[in-house]
């Protein structure tokens, strides 16, 4: 697997942001049973950073916590059987499945923490969980899907022990 980590900011965060990156996204793609190496980008920015690209891929105007932008089109949502059809799900050069782009907001992180009454590492691994379900083409656009994804994210992060204190 191929975790490519982009620091457009400088994570001032007391655990090793990098390694709980990797154990979360690993952890995602073992609980969904995705049967692909793949590959994943995070890029850390602020809160204009974030902005920016809110903006620009969204027309939202404002800084939100994480933004999932997923290269795999999915029929239904977790259904990989049918990834194998299209070469471009997958780097030519690795042979990985390309899963898509994670952006994650620092000072959203710091906030949110605080705001929910949990360690900031809590914060930065449930964004990247919920991300990573994005990415394997969950939702929640309706009560539903949100349901559903809250169940998987609280999973994923029950599995690695990363809960809220």
């Amino acid at each position: 697997m191929t975790i490519f980590i982009e620091e457009e900011v400088k994570p001032d965060l007391d655990f090793d942001y990098k390694q709980i990156a990797k154990d979360v996204i690993n952890q995602a793609i073992s609980y969904v049973d995705f049967p692909f190496e793949a590959e994943v980008s995070l890029t850390i920015t602020d809160a204009e950073g974030i902005r920016v690209i809110n903006k620009e891929f969204r027309d939202i105007d404002s800084p939100t916590d994480v933004l999932s932008f997923p290269m795999i089109d999915y029929e239904t949502a977790g259904d990989f059987s049918h990834l194998e059809e299209n070469d471009d799900n997958f780097n030519f050069e690795t042979g990985e499945a390309i899963l898509g782009d994670i952006v994650l907001c620092l000072d959203r992180i710091h906030s949110q923490a605080l705001e929910y009454g949990h360690s900031e590492l809590r914060e930065y691994a449930f964004l990247i969980a919920h991300s990573m379900l994005h990415l394997f083409g969950f939702d929640h656009m309706t009560e539903a899907e949100a349901s559903v994804m809250e169940k998987k994210q609280a999973e994923i992060l029950d599995i690695l022990k990363i809960t809220r204190e």
